[in-house]
């Protein structure tokens, strides 16, 4: 089966997952979402994820899911915004913050995938892929 929107994929399967309180969940990988993962990890919404090579050449990316002391999931929200029919461009001005800081973007820009924040700080806009809070 093949996947249109792995980054729409992405962010819905760490969400059920989170949601049903899962230590962990798998996702098909790519360069790109590798990136998302980092990110994820840094910004402290996941606790750890790994990268798996079968011997398919199929890589997975396994997020292992971070919950606070009364298990409630770190994510409370994960939403797409530029969609592939509907592509969302920011310049460094219209960058959104997120839940008045709580939260993050994630952008694609021409110096690759990083943070609202980052962007900001380097002066450069681009795609609005996703908002995490």
């Amino acid at each position: 089966m093949a996947i249109n929107d792995p980054i729409a994929d992405m962010l819905t399967r760490i969400r059920n997952a989170s949601q049903a309180r899962h230590e962990k969940v798998d996702i098909i990988g790519s360069k790109l979402l590798i990136k998302i993962a980092e990110i994820l990890k840094d910004e402290g919404y996941i606790s750890e994820f790994k990268v798996l090579d079968d011997e398919k050449s199929k890589r997975t990316i396994r997020i292992f899911l971070k919950y606070d002391t009364r298990k409630s999931p770190i994510i409370n929200k994960l939403i797409r915004i530029s969609k592939p029919g509907r592509r969302i461009y920011v310049g460094k001005d219209d960058i959104p913050n997120v839940m008045g800081g709580l939260g993050i973007c994630i952008l694609s820009t021409s110096r690759g995938i990083m943070t609202g924040h980052k962007a900001r700080e380097l002066g450069i806009g681009g795609e609005l892929m996703c908002a995490i809070w």
